[in-house]
């Protein structure tokens, strides 16, 4: 039973002699140090000098009972564990005691191995909170001394494969390590105590960790991670976080740094495959769309119905193979960088007008009324790519018109707000589920119903039209209900205007 821990002291309360003695033979013989006790009064005598931590009590004794002992017992050391003792007569009593706080009973006659249980697995639980306690004591000490024990936390610093960087409330670095050194190109000499624009080349990160140190963000799922390349060959993201006091007071900021060089190229490569086998796709499914437009105009419907229809549905398949080819085109083109041509002057009139010219004929198809309202006209100018515009506003209104039933309404409004270019595309379709829509914007992501299960897409529309509005300094929300339908709101600053 010998460790570090305090030992366990045993108190056997019982008016049995033979009962004490042999309890008291088994357990010293297993290492625990026994008091005995013939009643009550007796018992509460030895608690008060002694350092007991488990009692065996009888329940009958003369005098005063085991219940009575029991309360005091309770009142005045509630740490000791009580283990009852108990003829098979008064097993119900022993049940109350245990209500009334006793850890355990022990029924008499009771055999040696019986008692050496019962007895170790309260020792078991004591030393378990003695073991607890131990090492919140030793944890206070660790957190006590690991500010002053510079060898301690140099160590710690110097073994972590990432970039640490530690600063106080006033946004100077007082801690950091050899890999953040490393990962920042700086002198490896360079030590801590200069303000954080002497360590990071980077201005908006420099910004955010100022933020973090003086408090600003408090809320943990408030901090963005922040990436940013010192080179066109290294790139690295950062996390930061606040160091709190006890009183949730901000006392600086610690920042991870992480070099996610190899996963950039690995992106890269990934989106030069895709670019590469869907140019080398889309040439010979190009071809074999055309001639089966020209098998079928051919054929003679009333003698090859069944000829007609497969190859109009394989028409159709690689119609749609063509539109994902070209999302994923589209795509490349965006994660390459590529995003926009060249703007020039546009009305954002005239786009909307001719997309609904192109779409109209789709919508009727489905028998579904489609319509235009702009306020404010003619809209200011703006300067932008109009393929850009045409892809954001295609991709809305067909979608629009591909998740309302046949017999609906589209409507597309554009105005000004707050110095902004507002377009609300509107339709009173199926509409969205709340869960979905924090989710609709990410690539190849799709709703699956089954109202949607039959409708064909790849998931990258929206993705692409939330791209190219955020490179024209733009915003798009969503709104949805469903069963009523949703709306998307595009907004476009006015400063993007060329002039009237």
């Amino acid at each position: 039973m010998g460790n570090s821990l305090e030992p366990i002291h045993v108190l056997v309360v019982d008016d049995e002699e033979n009962i004490r003695d042999g309890s008291e033979r088994t357990l010293s013989s297993i290492g625990f140090q026994v008091f005995k006790a013939s009643k009550g009064s007796e018992a509460l005598d030895i608690l008060s000098g002694n350092n007991i931590s488990i009692i065996l009590l009888d329940l009958k004794m003369p005098g005063m009972d085991g219940m009575e002992v029991l309360g005091r017992i309770q009142k005045m050391f509630p740490a000791i564990l009580v283990i009852v003792i108990t003829g098979y007569a008064t097993v119900q009593t022993a049940i109350e005691a245990m209500k009334q706080g006793a850890y355990d009973f022990i029924p008499k006659p009771f055999e040696p191995d019986q008692l050496r249980m019962v007895v170790r697995r309260a020792a078991e639980k004591i030393r378990l909170v003695q073991e607890a306690e131990n090492l919140a004591n030793e944890k206070r000490r660790t957190l006590l001394d690991l500010h002053t024990e510079k060898s301690r936390l140099h160590t710690i610093l110097q073994s972590l494969p990432n970039g640490v960087l530690v600063t106080n409330a006033q946004g100077r670095v007082v801690l950091l390590n050899t890999a953040f050194l490393k990962q920042l190109d700086l002198n490896p000499d360079s030590q801590p105590g200069k303000n954080i624009e002497d360590y990071i080349p980077d201005n908006n990160l420099c910004n955010l960790v100022l933020e973090i140190s003086r408090g600003k963000h408090v809320a943990l799922d408030d901090i963005p991670t922040y990436e940013f390349a010192l080179s066109d060959k290294k790139y690295l993201l950062a996390r930061g976080r606040p160091i709190l006091s006890e009183n949730r007071e901000c006392l600086g900021a610690v920042i991870n740094v992480v070099d996610i060089t190899a996963m950039k190229v690995l992106d890269r490569l990934k989106t030069e495959f895709v670019a590469k086998v869907s140019h080398e796709l889309r040439s010979p499914l190009a071809t074999i769309h055309a001639q089966l437009a020209l098998v079928i105009q051919n054929i003679v419907a009333s003698a090859v119905q069944v000829d007609h229809q497969i190859l109009s549905r394989a028409k159709e398949k690689t119609r749609g193979l063509i539109s994902i080819i070209g999302d994923l085109l589209d795509l490349s083109r965006i994660e390459s960088g590529i995003i926009c041509r060249e703007p020039e002057p546009v009305r954002l009139d005239d786009i909307l007008r001719n997309v609904m010219d192109f779409l109209k004929t789709s919508a009727l198809g489905k028998k579904q009324s489609i319509s235009l309202e702009i306020f404010n006209e003619p809209l200011p100018m703006v300067s932008a790519d109009p393929v850009a515009l045409e892809s954001i506003f295609g991709n809305l209104i067909s979608n629009a018109i591909s998740y309302t039933p046949e017999g609906g309404k589209i409507h597309v409004r554009a105005d000004l707000a707050d110095a902004h270019i507002r377009i609300r595309v509107t339709d009173n379709g199926f509409g969205i589920e709340k869960r979905h829509l924090d989710k609709i914007f990410e690539k190849f992501y799709r709703i699956k119903n089954e109202k949607t299960r039959y409708i064909t897409g790849t998931g990258l529309g929206l993705p692409i039209v939330k791209e190219l509005v955020t490179s024209m300094g733009g915003f798009i929300e969503v709104e949805s209900t469903p069963e009523k339908g949703s709306t998307f709101m595009v907004l476009f600053p006015v400063s993007m205007q060329s002039g009237d």
